[in-house]
């Protein structure tokens, strides 16, 4: 069914004009942004089909404009950019704004970068390069690994500490697939990364590891809240 075929009020466009952004699906938010479908298929079944394609909402917030662009025939360049452009304004909105946050606990971190490292499709480490008053000079990636597994060396996580005089550093990756317990590996890190603080007279506030809230679970980890540094 074409969307002019379907009853006025149930256009998303006039859906969200009477209803609200919250009455629309996912699919039809993306047909808002997608305006027009393909010859046979309406912008609502060709947002369907995005999302079923990739598995879900934050899976398809996960690609980049070359790949939307392969991932259905109608997605043009100009439609990938808007939906990427998009995805990429919730992010922003989701880390509140604030152009240097204060990262003084895990909660804050979350709150602040949790949307951003979830949307990524593999493990991404970062550093967040505090002042004294914790408050965010710089966040910088230092490493991008494969689905599971993310390699960095002390030297590499404490080079931007040095280069930008940070008084404090947070260390940050992900867990693709929305665990955020720790591995071994990631213990192994976190007691090296200690270490090398005390050795370079650098506070390591945090080691933070980003997953998802499926399940109840709490969507972070935090080395320092579990005793861990």
């Amino acid at each position: 069914m074409r969307i002019r075929e379907i009853p006025p009020s149930d256009r998303p466009r006039e859906k969200l004009a009477a209803r609200g952004p919250a009455s629309l699906t996912d699919a039809e938010l993306l047909a808002i942004f997608l305006r027009t479908g393909i010859k046979g298929k309406s912008a609502i079944a060709l947002a369907g089909d995005l999302i079923n394609l990739k598995g879900s909402l934050v899976a398809l917030s996960r690609c980049s404009a070359a790949e939307l662009t392969q991932a259905a025939s109608g997605i043009g360049p100009a439609k990938a950019a808007e939906l990427v452009a998009a995805f990429e304004l919730g992010k922003r909105l989701a880390r509140g704004g604030a152009e240097r946050p204060v990262l003084d606990s895990a909660e804050a971190i979350h709150a602040t970068y949790g949307a951003e490292f979830q949307a990524m499709d593999r493990e991404v480490l970062k550093v967040a390069l505090l002042d004294t008053k914790l408050r965010l000079l710089l966040m910088e990636e230092v490493a991008l690994g494969s689905l599971n597994e993310c390699v960095a060396h002390p030297r590499e996580i404490f080079r931007p500490a040095i280069i930008h005089s940070a008084y404090g550093v947070i260390v940050i990756h992900n867990h693709p697939s929305g665990d955020p317990a720790p591995s071994q590996a990631d213990h192994r890190l976190t007691r090296q990364l200690g270490e090398a603080a005390s050795l370079l007279q650098i506070n390591l506030i945090d080691h933070v590891i980003m997953g998802s809230s499926d399940g109840g679970r709490c969507p972070y980890f935090s080395f320092r809240e579990a005793g861990c540094l």
